[in-house]
């Protein structure tokens, strides 16, 4: 049996001054709400979202590069109304190879990260 229970959060890769960029896309767009860091990571800048069960931190790099191939997977409840929102937002969709018992595609939060969207059918 393993040890491990679950995720806790997944932290993706942000640019110096990207909070405002974050707060948009994971507050007005996906629907999170922003939550406090502790202060002691305050110091360090970068910003915090929660949901339903899913916590992203989205964290100040140096020398930062966007994550193109590893990414996190978000299960959605309603992936054609969620892509119909990204596309009023101005988000590109591109739908993804099929796989078993989901519909699923990729989007780019605004620093270029890709995550992956997925629908249990």
């Amino acid at each position: 049996m393993s040890a491990l229970l679950g995720i806790d959060h997944v932290q993706l890769a942000m640019p110096h001054g990207g909070e405002p960029h974050a707060r948009r896309f994971w507050v007005d767009v996906m629907g999170l709400q922003e939550v406090a860091k502790p202060a002691h990571l305050a110091v360090n800048g970068g910003c915090w979202f929660e949901g339903d069960g899913v916590a992203i931190h989205c964290g100040v790099e140096d020398g930062f590069l966007p994550s193109r191939r590893a990414h996190p997977a978000l299960l959605v409840s309603d992936l054609s109304a969620l892509v119909a929102k990204l596309g009023k937002a101005g988000i590109r969709y591109k739908p993804g190879k099929k796989l078993a018992g989901y519909v699923r595609g990729d989007i780019a939060d605004p620093f270029g990260n890709r995550i992956e969207l997925m629908q249990k059918i």
